[in-house]
Order: structure tokens, then sequence, then C-alpha cells
């Protein structure tokens, strides 16, 4: 049936859409890489509020093959930092808010996990397209969610007690699960 591409995007300002190119930098998240300010390689909004905004996205791709009947299913969920797509002010930024917009990448990679796992546990059927379409879409409006409380609750960054809460409660879901 070959390969089907997908990528779903998410910047953090929580506006959704997709894309995919092939020539736009992006940088896959991993545990071991942190996000550093020269990651950061947008311009800045004129008109925002915001000191920094970080671009990230869930990618999946999957393929089919076998039978209409008995499809053999391989999925691969990737989440993405997105550098032109990602912008901050240095003179407003320090080490505080390049954690918190660490975090806003790292909720996306817990989400990604969420994606693989509930595409995991899918029994689907002939409509296996539109099937993972729906629940990535899904994955992806909770995510929003959940972004938002992240900003609000620690009100971006500037509640530090709250800002620690979260760096705790997303460190240990990374490491142990959700």
């Amino acid at each position: 049936m070959g390969t089907i591409r997908y990528i779903l995007y998410f910047i953090c300002t929580f506006s959704v859409g997709l894309v995919f190119s092939q020539e736009e930098e992006i940088i896959p998240w991993s545990s071991e890489r942190k996000l550093a300010w020269t990651d950061f390689k947008g311009k800045p909004f004129t008109t925002a509020w915001a000191a920094a905004t970080t671009a990230s996205g869930i990618s999946y791709e999957f393929s089919t093959s076998g039978t209409i009947a008995a499809p053999q299913l391989t999925i691969s969920v990737v989440t993405y930092f997105y550098p032109q797509k990602s912008w901050y002010r240095p003179e407003l930024c320090d080490s505080i808010i390049l954690g918190h917009e660490q975090l806003h990448f790292d909720i996306s990679e817990l989400y990604a996990r969420k994606l693989q796992e509930r595409l995991a546990e899918t029994k689907f059927t002939e409509n296996i397209k539109s099937e993972i379409k729906a629940i990535a879409t899904q994955i992806n409006r909770e995510l929003g969610q959940f972004q938002n409380r992240y900003d609000h609750e620690t009100n971006f960054s500037r509640d530090l007690q709250k800002q620690r809460f979260w760096n705790k409660m997303i460190a240990e879901a990374l490491v142990n699960g959700y």
C-alpha cells in the first residue's frame, strides 16, 4: 500500500497546521540535548509581548503492507524543534526562560509518546489513514490544552515555585511514563 507521511506541526503559540519541508532546519528531541538560545533563529514579532516562542511539533509516519484484511502497520513518531520559527528577545531572556521554553519542547515529546502508545493500542480497520489522523488530531488538541495550562499555571515562567513543580513533573513523566 506504500508509505504515507504526515507531519503534524504544533507551534507553542498554539497555531496548528500540517507542514512538511525537507529544507527546513529541525532538531529532533533528545534527552541528551537541551535547547540553547543559539537554536532560536527566528525573528521576534515586534508586536508580541512574549520574551520567547518555541516552535515544536510531532511528526508521524506510517507504512502499511500485507492485505486490507490483515495489514501490517509500521508507525514512527518523532518530536521536532523548528529553529527558524522559534525566537527570543535577548534583552528579556535568561536561563529561567530558556528552561521554560525547553519544557514546552519536552511536553511535545511527552505527547508524542502518548500518540505512539495510543496508535500501538489501536485496532485499525480498512480506514487506517483517517483513523491515524483522527488520533493524531486528538492528541494534538490535548497537547495544546496542556501547553496552555503550563503557561498559565507558571505565569509564563514568572511563578518560580510553579515552574519548579512543572519541571519536576515533566521530567518524571519523561523518565517513568505519564
